[in-house]
């Protein structure tokens, strides 16, 4: 007994992969981040570096030590073994300042208005939450009013 079922075609499979919501949100956020990545990088590069210019320098590829000598040249000249120590705290100082503009000028802010705007939802909403009581409380409540009410009007001896 061999069942006759069609598997789906190649084309049918890729289309419905295509047609996931996850694909299209993931490929408008790439594009976003790419149009993103390029705010957050004419910030660092024109506010940012030159602030840190005025204090040292711009530049910290030329920072190097020789750990083998004789260090002379540059490019396809040199000879030597050197440590370039100065493009790797270049490409780390980018990576935290490039990181502090995220997110003191972007995330931080977009945080606080999410907030806020959760907290007017919330209000809205409270503002029109009606208190629900239970069948238990409302046994309990009686409960307690006939033990006052026994206690007051009625004494044992």
């Amino acid at each position: 007994m061999s069942e006759n079922k069609k598997e789906p075609s190649i084309w049918q499979g890729f289309k419905a992969f295509l047609m996931r919501g996850n694909v299209v949100d993931l490929a408008v956020a790439v594009v976003i981040g790419a149009a993103f990545t390029n705010i957050v990088n004419s910030v660092v590069k024109g506010i940012i570096n030159p602030l840190v210019g005025a204090v040292g320098t711009k530049n910290l590829d030329s920072y190097s030590s020789c750990l083998k000598g004789p260090c002379t040249g540059t490019g396809d000249t040199a000879t030597g073994v050197r440590i370039l120590w100065g493009s790797v705290l270049g490409a780390t100082l980018s990576f935290v300042i490039t990181a502090a503009v995220v997110y003191f000028l972007m995330v931080l802010p977009m945080a606080k208005y999410l907030a806020r705007q959760d907290a007017r939802r919330k209000a809205r909403e409270g503002a029109h939450e009606v208190v629900e009581v239970t069948e238990l409380e409302v046994l309990k409540e009686i409960r307690d009013a006939l033990v006052a009410q026994r206690g007051a009007g009625h004494r044992e001896p």
